[in-house]
Formats: C-alpha cells, structure tokens, sequence
C-alpha cells in the first residue's frame, strides 16, 4: 500500500492519544529514576554555572577594568575559566548517565516486543508480514534512539537552561527581559505546527519502510531468489523495489525539510535580537530612560545568546518528540496485541506423561466469515498407538495436529493429554510432551550440531551421533568435510529435503517426547527419498503416541486407527482392512493414490 493512501490522524484524536502516549512513553523511564535523578543534578548544576558566567562578565566590564582592580580581575576571570570546565565535566558525566539509560530502554523495549511475538499464536504470523515483523523491531526501535538516548536529557537539559537564564535576565534588566520574549508564544506555536506535521509523515515513512523490508526478505531470501530467477522476474522484482525506495525518498525528503523555512524565520529572529537590544538600550538612554550600564548590556546579551541555543534546541527537541510518537505508537501496537494462547496461573505441570490424546467434540474456526475448519471431533488415540488423519485438501487435517501442542485453541470441546486439557497444562509440560516433525523443515542458518541442539541446549556429542544414526543421516553427516561443524546455509538449503526432513526427525529424537505429531513429513518427497525418511520416522515413532497427517496413504497402512476427515467432520474411522472394505471414502482415496502412483 502506497503511503500517501494512509489517512491522516484526525486532532480530536491526537489529542487524546498524546497524553496517554506521553505517560506510557514516562513509564518505560521509571526502572532507571535512580539515575535520572542524578542526570537531572547535573543539569541543574551545569545550568546554574553557566548563567553565573554573564555575572562574572558584568563585574569585569563594570568594576575591575574601571577601577584598575587587577586582583579582582583575575579572580573573575579564573572562575569563568574554571565554570567552564566544570560545565564540560558536568556534560560529559551527563551524556554517559543518560546514554546508559537510554540504551538500556531499548533493549527492555526490543526484548519485550520480541517476547510478546513469541507468545502470539501461530494464527498471527500466517497474516502478518515476516519483513513487517523485522522492521518494527530494527527500523521503529532504532529510529526511537535519538529520543531515548539523548533527546530526553536534551530536554530537561534545555529547559532548565531556559529557566534559569530568563531568572538571570529578570534580575540584570527585566524590561529588555520583557522586550526578548514578546515572540516567545509565536516560536512556541510554529514549533507545535511542525511537529504534528513531521509525526504524520514520520508514521508514513515507516510504513513504507516496513513495507520494503517485507518486499527484501521475501524476495531475497533462498527461495525466493529461486522463484524470482526460475519465473524470469529478476528484473520487474527490481524495478518494484526500486517504486518503493522512491517513494521512501520522497518521504525522507519531506520529513526532513517539513517546516524548516519555519525554524529558519525563528533562527533568524533569535540571532537578530541582540541587535534590538542594543537598539532598545540606546534609544532608552536617549529618551532619558533608566541607566543601564555597559556591563549590564553586555552580560544580558550573553545570557541572551546563551538563551538563544537551548531555546532553539527545545523547540527542535519538541519537533522530534512530535515524530518520535509515531514510531511509539506503531511499538506499542504490539506490546497491545492479544495473546490467543495463555499460560493459565494454576497450569497443571505433569512430571510423568503416558501420552494417550483425546479429542472430545473438538470444533475449530479461524473467525471472520468462514465456517468452522473442524466440526464434532471426537477420537481417542491410546498411549503408544498410533493415529493416521487422511482426508482432501482443506478437510482440516493440519489444524487437527496443531491443536495438540496448542499451536491454536480449540473453539469448542477440548484437547487432552493423559485426562488434562491441554488449556490448562503449563508450557513446558506441552512443550517436553508434544513433539511435531512438519512438512516445511526449518533450519537455522548454524552448524549441523547447533540446529539439533536446538531441542535439547546440553546434549552431548555422543546424543547427537545416537539421534542421527536413528534418524539414519549420521553417515552424511560424517562425510562432510566439517562434519557436525558444517554449516546447513539459510534454511537448510545446503541438504536435500529428504536429508533435511531426516535432520528435522534426528532433532525431535533428541527431545525424545511421548507424543509425536507428523504434519504430512514426507509429502514432498520423491518415492525412494520417502522410503528412506519412512525409515528415520518408525524409529522416531517406536513407543510413542503417533498421530500421522498423511497425504500419500502408503504411509499410513499400518497405522492402529485411521480417520478420515471431510470438511472439517468425521467420516469414517477403523483400520486400513476395515475401512476398505467398507468402500466408501478412504477406498476412494486408496484408488486416487493408485492410480497416481508413477509406474516402474
């Protein structure tokens, strides 16, 4: 979607979203107050050293050079020297304090986005974007940093400064003091217009920014680099993407210069006021006007000039804090998402597992428009037997497998494990009872040893070798030239799917769980690769609870019970003798199989 499509925030909302932003944005500060509390001393005391300095420069012009006072000079011109250095040090200490805190913040932020992502249901990341994903966490968090490292600090920084020079005004002269601020109001409210205007255009950017990264990890991954030179769209996937970073610059440009010859009219009033003042204190003595003496003009123009930069700075300081909440709030967005799968407090914990499952009325819907995907399930599937699910395309045969290790709830009925709904079973009982070998293996882009450590974090080296001999790839493993050490590429790309698959088993034998689940593991495999995988999964499945979601029925013959799903009901159940000689749906994909089975 093209960025310029997005509709623009309405004020009404805005103004009612800020605020809350603000305190949440506060918030996220409280762990670290200790600190900041430190940070804001030596602010203070940098601010307070710093408009001492005009005062000292008053002295000088008005008393020690007119009265020849050398001592006194050289006193008030050592403690300028020596305001200086502790206004330095004072900095130093100050950037370190809140640079520490402000990274600190984003990694809770980083770290809590990631954790809230992983607890989403699978549901989630099959409607949402893997590039959309990535870029909330590196792009939104990363263009936050600038404010959470040191924009923060700025502000109070520059605040303080603000304060405490207009008191140090007030007391030198508070009619020229009255005459610098009359524009105040004016440099404040074109501050505000151009932040609002920067934040629409912020939210723009990185939405399309997200929208890039999508378009780079999809077609610059392994597969999709296959696909986009297979299908000869190497060139049109290029000019796409180059659509796309146009109208980033674009919004890059916009965002840059969104109110700048704004800020410049400010600039350039604020520099033009030390010559008003020179004008307004001369024409004053003209009139007969009060006495102002030459140190008194000098050192309010100094502190005026010191004015000058932290105002100029705070207004520039509101400006990016306007653009910061945008990215915010596209980073609470998902902290605020709705976790579908819940650790219930009194989750039950189960030391020993039997592994029988049962299905008790199970029903299943995505929600929306669409129909139930599962209707009335009711099957039990003993401890240590094993259960084939069969049926067409979109019978509803995957999502019966995934509602056992909880990778959805079920909508009606439930799911048990030994007597327990799987609901109320804690995490890390499901995750030791249930182990699940797909058709999509996904490997990390590690070594062979790290992607089946992946199951079991200490296992040892003879582990690994006893796993993979079971899963009957321990003798290609060995004949790589680094062994368990070799590298399986992005996604495994380096092994054939039948190897992979092989990989895939080898790592859940390592889990070693009481329940397996095989999502249609060796559908995409030629015949005699399959044969080979058939061999890794009987000895994966040796002693174990087996539910088999099967595409070719051959794998599933000897399967205890068969079910046959059509349109998300039960059809039929029984054995693979039983069900044929009932003749009815089963048969019937018996013989679509036969006949599709290639000739020898």
């Amino acid at each position: 979607m093209h960025p310029d499509r997005e509709s623009a925030w309405t004020a009404p909302a805005d103004a009612v979203e800020q605020p809350r932003q603000v305190r949440r944005i506060l918030k996220l500060f409280r762990p670290y107050r200790g600190r900041l509390a430190v940070v804001g001393l030596l602010v203070g005391a940098a601010s307070l050293v710093s408009v001492a300095t005009p005062f000292l420069l008053k002295e000088i012009l008005d008393v020690a050079i007119p009265e020849g006072r050398t001592g006194l000079l050289s006193l008030l011109a050592l403690g300028m020297i020596f305001g200086a250095v502790l206004t330095s040090v004072f900095g130093v200490l100050q950037t370190l304090i809140s640079t520490t805190v402000g990274q600190r913040v984003m990694h809770d932020l980083r770290t809590a986005v990631y954790g809230r992502l992983q607890q989403m249901s699978l549901a989630f990341f099959t409607r949402t974007r893997t590039g959309e994903v990535q870029s909330r966490i590196a792009n939104d968090i990363g263009g936050m940093q600038a404010t959470v490292t040191s924009t923060a600090t700025s502000l109070v920084s520059n605040l303080t400064s603000v304060v405490a020079t207009i008191v140090a005004m007030v007391v030198l002269d508070w009619r020229l003091t009255v005459v610098s601020l009359l524009l105040l109001p004016v440099f404040v409210w074109i501050s505000r217009r151009v932040g609002r205007e920067r934040r629409k255009i912020t939210t723009r950017r990185q939405k399309q920014m997200a929208a890039m990264a999508a378009t780079v990890t999809e077609s610059l991954s392994v597969s999709g680099i296959l696909l986009g030179r297979t299908m000869g769209r190497s060139d049109s996937l290029t000019r796409a993407f180059a659509d796309e970073s146009e109208s980033l610059v674009d919004l890059e440009v916009r965002s840059n210069m969104a109110g700048r010859w704004r800020m410049a009219v400010i600039t350039i009033v604020m520099a033009a006021m030390p010559a008003v003042i020179y004008w307004t204190a001369g024409i004053a003595l003209q009139l007969g006007g009060p006495d102002v003496s030459l140190g008194t003009i000098v050192a309010f123009v100094s502190l005026q000039q010191g004015l000058f930069r932290p105002t100029v700075s705070l207004l520039s300081t509101g400006v990016q804090i306007q653009s910061s909440l945008a990215l915010f709030q596209r980073i609470f967005e998902y902290l605020d998402l709705p976790i579908d799968i819940t650790e219930r407090k009194d989750a039950v914990h189960l030391d020993h597992i039997k592994g029988e499952v049962r299905f008790e009325g199970v029903g299943f819907g995505y929600g929306g428009k669409g129909g139930p995907v599962l209707d009335g399930i009711d099957v039990t599937v003993p401890a240590g037997s094993s259960l084939a699910v069969v049926g067409p395309t979109g019978a509803g045969k995957s999502t019966l497998g995934h509602l056992v290790p909880r990778l959805y709830d079920v909508t009606d009925g439930r799911v048990t494990l030994d007597g327990v709904d799987v609901r109320d079973l804690d995490f890390d009982t499901l995750a030791r009872a249930v182990g699940v070998v797909s058709q999509e293996t996904y490997l990390f882009h590690a070594s062979v040893a790290e992607n089946l450590r992946f199951a079991k974090p200490d296992a040892t080296d003879a582990e690994l070798e006893a796993a993979a001999r079971a899963a009957q790839i321990h003798d290609h493993i060995a004949a790589l030239p680094d062994g368990y050490d070799t590298v399986v590429g992005e996604r495994g790309h380096r092994f054939s799917g039948g190897e992979k698959q092989r990989l895939a088993i080898a790592r859940t034998i390592l889990r070693d769980p009481p329940v397996l689940v095989l999502d249609e593991a060796t559908s995409a495999l030629d015949t005699r690769t399959e044969a080979a995988v058939q061999g890794a999964i009987d000895a994966l499945s040796a002693n174990r609870t087996t539910i088999t979601i099967a595409h070719r029925l051959s794998t599933v013959r000897d399967a205890d019970r068969i079910v046959v799903l059509d349109s998300g009901r039960l059809a039929e159940q029984g054995t693979h003798e039983a069900l044929l000689a009932q003749d009815g749906r089963y048969a019937a994909l018996v013989r679509r199989d036969a006949r599709l089975e290639p000739t020898r």
